[in-house]
């Protein structure tokens, strides 16, 4: 069921996930901010449909009507993270405060502000810089680590990867050792969750670009504009719409990397079907989920934690090799 409207303020809006935002969609006279009869037109979908909005700002100034408009609906605001710290030093009564700073190319801030981070990264300047993340860690109250190029991870980046996670968890676990308690997407997600707690892209959330139209997700707007699945004017309207539920996803359902955020428009990109993933996002996720396995195992030495929690061990990083074992 739709829950979650995610508004691209401007055809610059920023990334926050695996996709890159396309410079070259910015029109002939020079402005892609999203027109304010479409921004009006948008939040009233989301009231009629009871949508919680997240808005998604690119890295320069909104002009004040737009502000307005903003503020007649409650919402939450995605950010680049110039902007994100820019405007939450300025804001002393927290009017256009950041609820997720965006980070670019490894800029990271000297402080977060109890802002969530989402760190954008490719795979190299990851294993190069990752002991970067630290720091922060221990100020964020959370900080999602999101790979850009995810198609290119070969079984020796899964090698790197795998020591990296395990490096990481013994930051993570001095962190809780501490009595902190950092949120880190890689590893602490997986010992959180019951269940699966995916993208949710076509299913509970839908995107709103600056040309009036509905888009699965921003990804699939900023790859091709004209695949859309609905406008303002008409509703959104999604074929095959089950193929965008777990239930009908047949790898997925079978698998408890819950923290994996399954990406459909990733699916559809790697191997042509948006409800079957690539190897490359399944074995990330389960090197991630046994990481958490480890960082759960290691905390428990310190002080009794999550004693209901556990996460079985398991000899493969691939659930299609465990397809003899699914009962349906």
């Amino acid at each position: 069921m739709l829950q979650y409207l995610i508004i691209l303020l401007d055809e610059r809006s920023t990334s926050y996930c695996h996709y890159k935002a396309a410079s070259q969609m910015l029109r002939a006279d020079g402005n892609g901010l999203i027109p304010l009869d479409v921004l009006r037109q948008g939040i009233r979908f989301a009231m009629k449909e009871n949508l919680n909005i997240q808005f998604v700002y690119p890295d320069t100034e909104l002009p004040e009507e737009w502000k307005k408009e903003i503020e007649t609906i409650d919402h939450s605001k995605l950010k680049p993270s110039p902007l994100a710290f820019q405007h939450d030093e300025a804001d002393e009564l927290g009017l256009d405060r950041t609820d997720v700073a965006v980070v670019n190319d490894w800029h990271l801030p000297a402080n977060t502000m109890d802002i969530p981070l989402v760190v954008r990264t490719s795979k190299e300047d990851f294993f190069a810089r990752y002991r970067e993340l630290y720091a922060l860690l221990e100020l964020c109250p959370r900080m999602n680590v999101v790979f850009t190029d995810v198609e290119m991870f070969s079984d020796d980046d899964f090698e790197t990867y795998k020591a990296v996670l395990s490096e990481m968890t013994q930051t993570v676990e001095r962190l809780y050792a501490e009595g902190k308690t950092p949120q880190l997407n890689l590893l602490t997600d997986r010992m959180m969750l019951p269940e699966m707690n995916n993208c949710g892209a076509g299913d509970t959330n839908l995107t709103l670009a600056p040309n009036g139209r509905f888009y699965v997700c921003p990804a699939f707007y900023y790859e091709d504009a004209a695949d859309s699945v609905g406008s303002l004017e008409d509703g959104p309207e999604i074929r095959n719409g089950q193929l965008y539920k777990l239930e009908y996803a047949p790898i997925c359902r079978h698998c408890d990397a819950y923290q994996c955020k399954r990406c459909v428009w990733l699916n559809r990109k790697l191997t042509l079907d948006v409800n079957t993933p690539s190897r490359q996002q399944c074995v990330m996720a389960h090197l991630e989920r046994n990481a958490s396995r480890e960082l759960l195992q290691a905390i428990r030495k310190h002080e009794t934690f999550l004693p209901d929690k556990d996460i079985p061990e398991m000899d493969c990083l691939d659930p299609f090799e465990e397809r003899n074992k699914w009962n349906n």
